[in-house]
């Protein structure tokens, strides 16, 4: 490690002990966040997500597929990440690297364990024919909490996805079938005994530890995801649980007020 780091790691540290982060922020304060839906026009769905410096376009395609064998009646769900070298010096250009599958794992299991897509709803014929959604995550900028950022694009971009079933001869477009009971994924890091949501990149890059709580309407848990080699006490698990459902009811306020706005301006 430079000597750079290393001072920077010693400041973040020092403020830590005394209750305080590098940007000014609470312990337990996300950084501003800004929603906006409908960003790609040839896609049926998608997503642009601020929180900070850290930006994230999601983008939803839909397609006519086979079913799995044990879900017969079911829609599929596909989710994938690209982290672009234009986002961070760190990310490279090629096949997906570890943290890229990584991302769209706990993307996809945030939305898939809550159930809050309606899939029954996107069988076409029991067997044979069902839709297929594909979340397509891409990283803008990086500054830390990729996580948080990308599954509320993802969630957005799915809240505003029109099926389209004009292009199959399947009868009129209509809305993706969604549950008005959203996970929202909360992301907390650890350093130095200091346990802070919504990590900027440069805590990020001292932390022993990550976890990342989704949580849905009702404050229960419907996801949970640990990251890096340093763990959690029982109270900071604990706390990073209430902290999640705290900041995931505000967060799910931005993310209905700015559906609800998109959904007014196209007339729906």
């Amino acid at each position: 490690m430079t000597i750079v780091p290393t001072l920077k790691k010693d400041y973040i540290y020092k403020l830590a002990g005394q209750g305080k982060r590098i940007d000014g922020r609470a312990f337990d304060e996300y950084r501003p966040i800004v929603i906006e839906p409908g960003i790609i026009r040839k896609a049926e769905g998608s997503a642009r997500v601020k929180i900070g410096n850290t930006q994230v376009v999601t983008g939803i395609k839909m397609d006519v597929g086979e079913p799995y064998p044990d879900t017969p009646e079911s829609g599929v769900i596909t989710t994938s990440a690209e982290l672009i070298p234009m986002a961070s010096p760190d990310f490279e250009a090629g096949p997906p690297q570890e943290d890229a599958i990584e991302l769209a794992r706990v993307v996809d299991r945030g939305i898939r364990e809550s159930e809050v897509i309606k899939l029954e709803e996107l069988c076409i014929e029991p067997g044979e024919k069902i839709w297929i959604i594909f979340i397509d995550i891409h990283v803008i900028d990086y500054d830390g909490n990729l996580f948080d950022c990308a599954s509320l694009a993802s969630l957005a971009a799915l809240y505003t996805t029109m099926v389209p079933a004009e292009k199959f001869d399947l009868g009129d477009d209509y809305p993706l079938p969604m549950r008005d009971e959203p996970p929202i994924s909360c992301t907390a890091a650890k350093f130095n005994d200091a346990v802070v949501f919504d990590p900027i990149l440069d805590e990020e890059e001292i932390a022993e530890a990550r976890l990342t709580v989704a949580t849905d309407v009702n404050g229960d848990i419907r996801a949970m995801q640990k990251g890096l080699s340093g763990g959690f006490t029982v109270e900071e698990v604990k706390k990073v649980i209430k902290g999640a459902v705290v900041n995931g009811r505000e967060i799910r306020e931005k993310l209905w007020d700015s559906v609800k706005k998109a959904k007014e301006e196209k007339g729906e």
